[in-house]
């Protein structure tokens, strides 16, 4: 009997046993299809969660379709056993089918030659376990060689021979086997995936593609298939190249992580020692105080109880001698006239009036020392605190006294150098100082990368330099050519992106020092303006000072010299505005109160002319992982093209 034949499961391939016959004319095995539609989901369904289909046209059944044998065909399939041929076409009743059969020969044997009977599985070779083959029994399922994207099945070679020779499977989609059918299939529809929309970049079935997806650019699934594959290469190489950048980004961000604990543990410890100190003080201040009371009042009680004692024993001599004379007889005048004589002179002995209580107690004035020093304790903590936090503006009022103090105290070679230096003056004047800086290869950390000599900008991947003894190895920095030694000099930074610091630093600085010790401002060998993506501050020598000023995208420092003196402006319209001006207060002006209350300046008074004992550079230092600065023009007709904040 021919596989394809009317009396045949196009399931099993093999003659019907238990037949059962689908409302749409197709014949099955009872059992192949309750070993296929369970796969399909629950209640017998032929879709995920929809309504059960046949396996050969795909027509869809209600939920709740029971399988009932056909009597009348299993019965002529026994007559058909029991005569050995097969019955023509107009000898019986015949279940409807898709396709018309072809009559049986008389002379044909009584069955087409079966297809090998399936084998048990062997084991795979590749380890993963193949797709099997739904038509087959189960345990002794075939790999399938393809799936059925209509039928939602994967059938082995001998079961797709249906889809091979049947015009009603041929229009079927076959695919390589994939393991769970019910991905391809359309969630709203049940229908295969066929097209790809570039639009909205999803696959979809016919149904979403003639409803939903009128007017976009839909293509064969296969078409959009072979244009990402020639895609896929420049795809995987941008996921490595990110893959790299976010590694370099990972291991700086380790690296701030690390630089921010090891700062906040060295600063936690400096501070709870400083606080231990000037507990130490309070402490040796107290113990003083409390002496001082103690000795004043042993000396003062000393006094007041001897005068005490004294005036009890006169008193007692002259209770004494009171009682002796009025012991006295009569008639004994002898002894009434000696026990009155000594009375007389008990009474001489304590004549004049006693010692009062004292006009002050010198040592209840400690309370007021006491209390002063807490009120200016309490106000320095308050300064201190609100100076920390960023809300003071004591440098920012300090500087303008500072900047006039210096200007009329200073005795300058170069008298006109400091007769422009207020608040703000004219650019011009500093134009007369210009001095290009080219910026120095040599110096430049292995993660600047610099744009000719003006532009720097800190990366995230380390550029191969040639080694050089002045190239900084452990901080973002780089310095500019050239020392200067004397005079007046003026230069302009364009601050383009990101967390910077512009200053100066010795030429004879260790490029080599550690990262807390090296970076600009650090140290008694450089100090700086820094803008930190908030605010402005200065740094020398371990100290920083808030500026109140906004933001400037244009900053110039002017070194002067003769003056011993750095200051940073920002630029606007041909306009200077003094940012700080950084200069040691004369010896007269200074005092230990104004050292107590502005720590920085301290520092500049004990340190800062020292600097100016060396040749110092233009320095530069890239502090955020996306800094970005260039040197600015100095000429007036020239306009900034740079990027601005």
């Amino acid at each position: 009997m021919d596989g394809s034949g009317p009396f045949s499961c196009p399931i099993c391939l093999e003659p019907l046993r238990e037949p059962v016959t689908l409302p749409c004319g197709h014949n099955f095995c009872l059992a192949c299809l309750g070993a296929l539609w369970p796969h399909r989901g629950a209640g017998g369904a032929g879709g995920p969660g929809g309504a059960a289909r046949c396996p050969l046209c795909q027509e869809p059944f209600p939920d709740g379709l029971q399988l009932r044998k056909n009597h009348t065909l299993s019965e002529l399939l026994q007559l058909r056993q029991g005569s050995g041929s097969a019955p023509g076409p107009g000898s019986g009743p015949a279940p409807a089918s898709a396709s018309a059969p072809e009559p049986a020969s008389p002379s044909a044997p009584p069955s087409a030659p079966e297809p090998s009977a399936p084998c048990a599985p062997e084991p795979w070779p590749g380890g993963e376990e193949p797709v099997r083959c739904d038509a087959c029994p189960e345990g002794a399922a075939l790999p399938a060689a393809l799936s059925c994207l209509s039928c939602l099945a994967s059938f082995c070679p001998a079961h797709l021979g249906p889809h091979e020779r049947s015009p009603a499977l041929r229009g079927h989609r076959l695919v390589p086997p994939l393991r769970r059918l019910e991905e391809s299939l359309c969630p709203r529809h049940l229908r295969p995936l066929e097209r790809y929309c570039r639009a909205e970049r999803m696959c979809l079935c016919e149904a979403c593609a003639a409803q939903e997806h009128q007017g976009h650019e839909l293509v064969p699934l296969e078409q959009e298939r072979a244009l990402q594959e020639a895609e896929q290469s420049k795809v995987l190489s941008a996921v490595e190249d990110r893959m790299d950048e976010l590694g370099a980004c990972i291991a700086q961000s380790r690296r701030t992580v690390a630089l921010i604990k090891s700062a906040a543990a060295a600063e936690r410890e400096r501070v709870s020692r400083l606080f231990a100190e000037a507990a130490a003080i309070l402490q040796g201040f107290q113990t003083e105080v409390l002496g001082f009371i103690e000795e004043g009042e042993a000396t003062m009680l000393g006094r007041s109880q001897g005068d005490l004692r004294r005036q009890e024993e006169q008193r007692s001599r002259l209770s004494r001698a009171r009682h002796n004379l009025s012991q006295v007889p009569e008639a004994d005048s002898v002894s009434f006239l000696q026990e009155l004589l000594a009375l007389r002179l008990a009474l001489e002995e304590g004549c004049g009036p006693g010692p009062g209580p004292p006009r002050e107690l010198s040592f209840t004035r400690s309370s007021q020392a006491v209390r002063a020093v807490r009120e200016l304790l309490t106000a320095t903590c308050a300064s201190q605190w609100e100076q920390l936090r960023g809300l003071g503006t004591e440098a920012g009022e300090n500087s303008s006294p500072t900047v006039s103090s210096s200007a009329a105290d200073a005795e300058s070679q170069d008298p006109d150098s400091t007769n422009h230096l207020e608040s703000e003056a004219p650019r011009d004047y500093f134009l007369k100082f210009a001095y290009i800086v080219d910026l120095d290869s040599d110096t430049a950390d292995k993660y600047l990368q610099l744009f000719g000599t003006k532009g720097v900008k800190r990366v995230l991947c380390p550029i191969n330099y040639p080694e050089s003894p002045t190239r900084f190895t452990h901080c973002e920095q780089v310095l500019g050519e050239g020392a200067l030694d004397r005079g007046t000099y003026y230069w302009e930074v364009e601050i383009i992106e990101g967390w910077v610091s512009v200053g100066v630093m010795a030429e004879d600085f260790s490029p080599q020092e550690p990262y807390d010790r090296g970076r600009l401002g650090r140290n008694a060998h450089s100090c700086c303006l820094q803008w930190n993506g908030r605010s402005f501050s200065v740094w020398f020598h371990g100290l920083e000072a808030p500026l109140p000023h906004p933001f400037s995208p244009t900053v110039g420092i002017c070194l002067e010299y003769a003056d011993r003196a750095l200051a940073f402006y920002a630029v606007r319209d041909g306009k200077m505005n003094l940012l700080r001006r950084l200069k040691a207060s004369r010896a007269r002006r200074s005092s230990s109160l104004s050292s107590s209350i502005d720590p920085f300046q301290s520092r500049l008074d004990s340190h800062f002319a020292g600097l100016f004992t060396r040749r110092l550079k233009p320095a530069f230092f890239l502090e955020s992982v996306d800094a970005h600065l260039q040197m600015g023009p100095l000429k007036k007709s020239c306009i900034s093209v740079l990027k601005r904040r």
